[in-house]
């Protein structure tokens, strides 16, 4: 069973995005849309989730955060995911 989800959040009122961890992809979720009440997401509500990668083990899913969070990592999302979004941003 897969207990660890590397995510992407996408605002579509600012382009921005979000890269996160979690064990609990729907608590979280509704942190950064609702819950928060610091930090850099609720600057940029609200959020959609645009991609998500399922992993065993919290190391996995941590290596692949970071992965995500640099240049090559943050061109790939620019690239790959975003553009199915950008409809969205132009609304």
């Amino acid at each position: 069973m897969d207990d660890f989800v590397v995510y992407i959040l996408f605002s579509p009122s600012t382009g921005k995005t979000y890269t996160g961890m979690t064990s609990d992809l729907i608590t979280r979720f509704h942190f950064h849309n609702q819950k928060s009440t610091k930090g850099f997401t609720i600057k940029y509500r609200p959020w959609i989730v645009v991609h998500v990668e399922f992993f065993q083990s919290k190391k996995q899913a941590l290596e692949r955060e970071l992965e995500l969070k640099s240049g090559k990592g943050r061109d790939w999302v620019r690239n790959f995911i975003l553009p199915k979004y950008s409809r969205i941003s132009e609304s």
